[in-house]
């Protein structure tokens, strides 16, 4: 079964969710906000998603705008960036899936049907 990590008054999570509603995908739903993601997880997921590390930060979260990560982030080791994501979800990006071999963070529907759907 695969979890599902979001934010439940996030419009895109909102979507995402009913995307997986709408196809029969059977989730396990965690309330980021609620519940973050521990150092040990997302270490995980960052290394089965093969993305940047940057894709795992809520660019546009109010939290990342008043602490400059966009200007800290550049100079922060891949530890730094990983320690501090897990101290607050609302850092994180969301929604995220994971999968047995694949974690997708943000929502985009060729994507996650590609993946997802398999």
């Amino acid at each position: 079964m695969l979890k599902y990590i979001c934010y439940p008054k996030c419009t895109t999570c909102q979507k995402a969710q009913k995307w997986l509603d709408n196809n029969g995908i059977l989730y396990e739903m965690r309330d980021i906000k609620m519940n973050n993601p521990t150092l040990s997880e997302l270490t995980q997921w960052y290394k089965k998603s093969a993305l940047p590390l940057k894709k795992f930060f809520n660019t546009s979260g109010l939290l990342y705008k008043s602490l400059d990560l966009k200007n800290k982030l550049p100079g922060m080791s891949e530890e730094e960036m990983l320690s501090l994501l897990s101290t607050d979800g609302m850092l994180v990006k969301r929604p995220i899936v994971v999968g047995e071999n694949f974690v997708l963070v943000g929502f985009k529907e060729d994507e996650w049907s590609k993946k997802v759907l398999k």
